[in-house]
């Protein structure tokens, strides 16, 4: 770190000056424009990027204070002025944005800060401008609204009251009652806001899907790519990579929950099943949320020096919030703050083998992101949605060998872990197809929605419908209500595959060679987002998941793997 910074609830509490932001950059657009030369263009350029990262600082700060206590008044009114005034900002820097691509001094520009930059900034200008500065409000407004009333939740559960997230630790308890039980509470909450849920969502996709037709997209899909920056591959190819997910990791995946119910002794799983993938419950990991941050400190103190030094910092100063709360939005997340050069990590935790999950998983995005923080150019900092989740992902995996920190019984994490991450890839992709076709389709009905997805769950994980029988919520096809991403940040799940493939090759490697494995891991994610996805592969020596052959090289040595375990 170049400087020491406070610990995070020591942190001023600014709401940003929301004119004065505007009019400043206003000013330093002007000043960009009307640059004598290109030594004074670059100066301008990087007096922008300076203040946008100040501001950001700002506006994450806000973001984060708000999801860790939705029902704060001070920091709900902060967020409902950030929704408002986000797009204003959005559009001014659309401004600017559109003076640098049309420069004069763009081929010096280009030299100096790689020609990657101006790809980013085009995609800027063809996503936003100030026709749709009243959708953008509307849109952010529609999002709070989703995630306050996830985070709102409370569930009647044994005589307590329980959030989403904590229900998870009875939902896959060892007891089939229990998870039954606590099946029934979940789903029958979830009845009670699924007609306000599905309200929410059709708002966003008429409101995105106007959006689009403002700017001359035909639907939301076309903006969706390019607000998701999309640089190197398109729809088409995205389609051809899910049915080869159908049609080599869906049968896979389908024997992994028929050995599934053969270990719980069940003719056929039940959607209580669907968590637990032993007869004597799923391993929890040991201990209390302080004992699993001891457990991680020793562990990354082992794989690097990188990962000791960075993960102590980030204790030291308070920047884990992981324990599930009242008023706490849900999920799970990274973020990062460029001024203190440092990020937070936000979780849910709820007693079960996924805490580890995520505290990895979520200190891979912070770690990508401390090794790329020298990079000059605050656009390359962070790669593109896709990249960012292979450093997570991966992460994941190299922390496979030190599970004996977290388990008493470290294979059966790992056997775990291994199954659901190849599992995951058919519901990934579900809900990828599914995202298509609700913005191909943005008039349908709620009900349309719901067996759109059911048909999708038929088509990729027919093992889950079969298990749906008995609960009508998840049997209508309304699993999909409570992936936040749908709400949150369209088209962002295929992304999650993708990563997993490519995570799935560092696995196969570290297996066989850890130091060139890691090596090659830390010389990805220092290369931040200097390019796009499938260029920043080949950089990092990666194999490509939308070339053919290579899902099936990279899938086959995991079912080995998986045998291996015993289970």
């Amino acid at each position: 770190m170049k400087k020491e910074i406070a610990k995070f609830e020591d942190w001023p509490f600014r709401v940003p000056n929301w004119q004065k932001v505007l009019t400043k950059i206003d000013e330093l657009t002007d000043a960009f424009i009307h640059a004598k030369d290109e030594k004074e263009a670059l100066k301008a350029f990087k007096a922008m990027s300076r203040f946008n990262e100040k501001v950001n600082d700002q506006l994450t700060h806000i973001s984060v204070l708000f999801s860790l206590d939705t029902r704060n008044p001070k920091y709900k009114k902060a967020n409902d002025a950030m929704d408002e005034n986000s797009p204003l900002i959005g559009a001014k820097n659309q401004r600017f944005a559109k003076a640098l691509v049309e420069s004069p001094y763009r081929p010096f520009l280009e030299k100096k800060l790689g020609c990657f930059l101006f790809t980013m900034y085009d995609y800027s200008l063809k996503a936003f401008d100030e026709r749709v500065i009243e959708e953008c409000i509307e849109e952010n407004k529609l999002v709070s609204e989703y995630n306050a009333c996830i985070a709102s939740a409370e569930v009647s559960f044994n005589g307590e009251i329980y959030n989403l997230p904590q229900m998870g630790k009875f939902m896959t308890n060892v007891d089939r009652k229990v998870r039954e039980e606590a099946s029934k509470a979940y789903y029958s909450y979830l009845e009670t806001i699924k007609g306000k849920l599905e309200d929410i969502y059709d708002r966003l996709v008429k409101v995105r899907d106007k959006m689009a037709k403002k700017l001359g997209y035909s639907s939301y899909t076309e903006l969706g790519y390019i607000r998701m920056n999309r640089f190197d591959y398109t729809p088409e190819e995205v389609a051809s990579y899910r049915e080869a997910i159908h049609d080599f990791v869906t049968p896979l995946a389908s024997k992994i929950a028929h050995d599934q119910a053969r270990r719980l002794h069940v003719h056929s799983l039940k959607v209580y099943d669907l968590n637990v993938q032993f007869l004597d419950g799923n391993p929890i990991p040991l201990g209390s949320t302080e004992d699993k941050v001891e457990a991680a400190k020793k562990m990354y103190h082992v794989l690097s020096p990188e990962t000791d030094y960075f993960f102590h910092f980030m204790v030291d100063h308070h920047l884990l919030f992981l324990e599930a709360k009242p008023g706490k939005q849900s999920g799970g997340y990274m973020t990062y703050f460029p001024i203190e050069e440092c990020a937070i990590i936000f979780s849910n935790f709820n007693g079960t083998s996924g805490d580890v999950d995520v505290l990895t998983h979520e200190f891979g995005h912070s770690f990508q992101a401390f090794l790329a923080k020298d990079i000059k150019i605050p656009e390359y900092h962070m790669p593109t949605m896709e990249a960012c989740e292979i450093d997570s992902m991966s992460m994941e995996f190299f922390a496979e060998p030190y599970m004996d920190l977290f388990f008493e019984d470290p294979k059966k994490y790992c056997y775990l872990h291994l199954a659901d991450s190849i599992s995951f890839l058919p519901y990934g992709v579900t809900v990828d197809e599914f995202q298509h076709w609700v913005y191909e389709n943005p008039n349908a009905t709620a009900e349309q929605r719901n067996a759109k997805w059911h048909e999708l769950e038929l088509k990729y994980t027919p093992w889950k419908v079969k298990a749906y029988e008995g609960c009508s919520y998840m049997m209508e096809g309304c699993r999909w209500l409570t992936q936040s991403h749908i709400f949150a940040s369209p088209f962002y799940y295929i992304d999650y595959t993708l990563a997993q493939v490519v995570a799935f090759q560092f696995f196969n490697l570290d297996r066989k060679n850890h130091e060139k494995a890691w090596k090659k891991y830390l010389k990805l994610c220092r290369l931040g987002g200097k390019y796009p996805f499938r260029t920043l592969l080949k950089k990092a020596g990666l194999k490509d998941p939308f070339d053919e052959g290579t899902l099936k090289k990279t899938i086959t040595p995991l079912k080995k793997v998986l045998k291996s375990y015993g289970f």
